[in-house]
Formats: structure tokens, sequence, C-alpha cells
């Protein structure tokens, strides 16, 4: 049995918070591509053998729905990213029509200025999903753009003053949050794929004991930061000081405009140093740069300069350049997080899914930030799901 091809039968849903965004649309139609055997699974970490008796929901018993402000079907969308070269454009005239049909079910993203009607709709929007398609469970998965970061306010502290705040109309949440708190109300797990603060507030940790719901996140890491990952530990352990380690990134698109915002800037940068950090045990001097390359469109190059410091105090340099596509790197991950926490929602986990940190640039909780070490908790992490009761089949 294949690690695609193992569920028990049970439909869950996947909710894109972006939903007619790069990544979002290339979610769904690398779904639908795999699927129906028009496409393979490289890129997807979930279709090796570590998962494949996990009970992780099969790719034809995921339904896709989502909230976008933008109109621009995925039809389209789809065409643009042919055009860029992230989607094969042999696909499209395959796909035209279940990528039709699976829109039905995104709605306009509930923009009110008030906060807690905001959630409301949302929870609304959710619950009734459910019942459309008759859905065991439904993962949230932020993939919207970045927002800078939250400062912090008392309402955070606990669930009942949140709770107030909201229905006095305060402002008191990022929508990033206002999407965590409506999908864990709605008994919904939720996974942040961006820095965004989502469920990253202690109200929320409360809500997701209260609920027995589980989340992660936060930010996918699927270039720079991932080679950080491997690289970093490197240095650690042959006892070679980094010196400094300096980082531009070039890109456009969608994320290349939010990203011109100095504030948004700040809080992914924040996010793709810490894992440094965490790795080396300080942070290196050198600056992160993010710049806005229209041209590039999903492109993205990112270039690495690494000083360092070796016996008797001899001084080298590494240099690392990284070319990719975000939104085909980013859409297996999607997809493997939405498969791993329906399963562990299904499974009886609740609150911080830190054995995820493997997908992440700045995980929840303590765990290692190298990614050896990740991997093998997220292997340890499968081994669990495989002896936990899988779910039956529907009738």
């Amino acid at each position: 049995m294949s690690a695609i091809n193992q569920g028990g039968g049970r439909r869950t849903g996947v909710w894109l918070v972006g939903a007619r965004g790069s990544v979002a649309t290339t979610t769904v139609a690398g779904a639908l591509a795999v699927r129906s055997g028009l496409a393979g699974t490289g890129g997807m970490v979930t279709a090796l053998r570590p998962f494949a008796d996990a009970g992780l929901p099969d790719l034809g018993e995921l339904v896709f729905g989502g909230h976008d402000t933008s109109q621009v079907p995925w039809a389209k969308k789809a065409e643009e990213l042919a055009s860029a070269g992230v989607l094969p454009a042999s696909l499209l005239p395959a796909l035209g029509g279940e990528l039709a049909a699976a829109e039905r079910e995104v709605r306009p993203a509930p923009v009110s200025g008030h906060p807690g009607r905001d959630a409301d709709q949302i929870t609304a929007d959710l619950l009734a999903f459910a019942e459309r398609h008759g859905l065991d469970r439904t993962v949230v998965v932020h993939v919207a753009s970045t927002e800078p970061a939250t400062v912090s306010h008392p309402a955070h502290r606990s669930v009942d003053a949140l709770q107030a705040a909201l229905k006095a109309g305060q402002d008191v949440l990022a929508p990033s949050s206002v999407y965590a708190w409506a999908a864990m109300s709605a008994g919904c797990s939720y996974v942040d794929f961006t820095p965004s603060t989502g469920a990253r507030l202690p109200a929320l940790a409360e809500l997701a004991a209260q609920q027995r719901v589980p989340y992660a996140g936060r930010d996918g890491k699927t270039g720079e930061t991932l080679v950080k990952s491997v690289l970093a530990p490197m240095f650690a352990v042959r006892n070679l000081a980094v010196t400094s380690w300096s980082g531009v990134n070039l890109l456009g698109g969608g994320d290349g405009a939010t990203l011109a915002d100095p504030a948004a800037c700040a809080s992914k940068a924040a996010s793709k140093s810490a894992v440094l950090e965490h790795a080396l045990g300080y942070r290196p001097a050198g600056p992160v740069l993010i710049e806005d390359v229209p041209e590039l469109g999903d492109a993205k190059t990112a270039w690495d300069l690494v000083t360092f410091s070796g016996f008797l105090g001899a001084r080298m340099q590494m240099q690392i350049t990284w070319q990719g596509l975000d939104s085909a790197l980013a859409a297996p991950l999607v997809l493997d997080l939405a498969r791993l926490t329906a399963r562990a929602h299904q499974a009886g986990h609740h609150g911080a899914l830190e054995d995820l940190g493997f997908f992440f640039k700045d995980p929840h909780g303590q765990g290692p930030h190298d990614l050896p070490a990740q991997w093998q908790r997220l292997q340890a992490f499968a081994a669990t799901l495989s002896a936990a009761p899988s779910p039956a089949p529907a009738a």
C-alpha cells in the first residue's frame, strides 16, 4: 500500500486561507493531478516509505475550499502559473473541469472590520463546508500574505478575555489569528504556513486545549532556510565558528509585493534568522535582505555568504546560491501538513504539534532546528500514528 493511497474511506476538508494565491492554486491543482495519475509525488514528504502505514488520508479523500479577497478563478491562476513554469501546461486541459468544480467551495474572505463578526462568519463557513461534504474533519491552512508581527495585548492571555474583546468589536487579533480562533471554535485543526502570528498566542493555545484540536506552524521551510537548517549544524559539529551569515533574497509575485512592506519583511526576516541561532547556539552577524523583483514572478533567488574561522584562526568563506519556484516547493508541503495534521487530530493529538517542526522555519515548541534531527523526530511521530487506531471506512 503506497503512502498516497492508504486512507480509511473518510473525507477530510482542507480549507485554504488565501485560496486563490499561487501556493493554494498549486496545492489544489497538484493534488488533482496526482490523484488522477497525471503527475508524480515528487516533493511530497508523506509519499516516502516512513509514512506508508501512518493512516494518512488519501489525496482522493481531500476536499478543498477556502477564503480569499481575490476574484481570480483557479483556472486563470493556473494558466499564469503554467506560464511561469510552476505547473505543466499540459495539465491545464485535463484539470480545468475539476478546478472549476472545486472552486465552488471558495468564499469571499470576511473583511467587516469587526474581528468578532469575521470570526463568526469563518466558523459558520467551515461548519457549512463540513456538513455539505460529510467531512470527518477539516484542516485550516493559512497560506495568505505575511502579516506584520502582532503586538501583545492583554486579551491574548486567556480565552475568556479574548472572547470578550472580540464580542466588543476590539481589534485585538491579526487576520491569521482570527482564522486560528475561528478554526478552533469550529473544531478544526490549524496550520500556519506563514510567519504570521496565527495560533502563537496563549489564549489560542488554551482554546486548542479546550477544543482538543491540534495546530502547527510557523512559516514553511522551502528554500534558503532549508539549506541553513542543513549547513548550520555542520559548522557546529565541526567546531567551526561562524562569524557572519548574510543572505540576500530576491523574489517577485505576491510574496515580493507583500514583503516590500518593512513591517511584513521584518516578520519574515526574523523567522528566517531563527534557525541559525538555534542550530549554532548563537546568532552570527550579517543581515537578511529581502527585495521585491517583480520580473522574477514566482521564481526566487537567494545568495548567502558565510564567513567562518577554523584551526589556528584561519578565516574562510562559503557562498551558496539557491534558485527555486516557491509555489512548487511549498504546495507539496501543504498537502503533507494537511494529511499529517488531520491524522494527528483523528488519533487524539491536540495542542501544538511540535513533531512537525521539520516543515517550518520557526516551529512551535523547544524541539530541534537542524533538519536531520527534525527528520528523525518526524519519522518517530509517523510511527506513533501507525500504531494508533486507523479511521473506520465511511458507511
